[in-house]
């Protein structure tokens, strides 16, 4: 990652489940940003800098996006597709992390060009080793294209 900053938007209407990412993310070091929205409209606006995150400074581009599947306002199957065929987001790594562990929800995540899906773990101890696990993949030995 060259030194610089890591961002991780983190997209969960579950403030218990937003609280236990953030709390493993930042008890391994993973990130030294993490940007928490509750709901798909607020990803978006974010992603695409859009009212609250308007200023330059308010939504640098995360490194990694980790999405919740069933939020409010906009669903995030359609987050991911939105994000997925725009060239300016399409490249950022989205892990939907999530309860769902239906075939159907896996199939669709995939087909909407997710990079990866992963189940909540209900063993608070085995989320946390999620957490520690996710970053050490993606910011450790995952090789991404330049400019990602």
């Amino acid at each position: 990652m060259s030194g610089e900053p890591i961002t991780i938007l983190l997209v969960e209407d579950n403030q218990d489940h937003a609280e236990l990412v953030i709390r493993g993310l930042e008890s391994n070091r993973v990130a030294n940003r993490i940007v928490h929205v509750e709901d798909g409209e607020s990803a978006l606006d974010y992603m695409f800098q859009r009212g609250r995150f308007a200023a330059p400074d308010a939504a640098p581009r995360p490194h990694l996006i980790l999405l919740d599947l069933r939020l409010p306002r906009v669903d995030g199957l359609e987050v991911l597709k939105t994000l997925k065929s725009h060239g300016e987001t399409k490249r950022i790594p989205v892990v939907v992390l999530t309860t769902s562990d239906a075939e159907r929800d896996v199939a669709m995540a995939y087909e909407r060009h997710a990079n990866s899906y992963l189940v909540k773990p209900v063993n608070f101890v085995k989320f946390m080793e999620l957490t520690k696990e996710l970053g050490f993949y993606w910011f450790a030995w995952n090789k991404g294209p330049q400019g990602s």
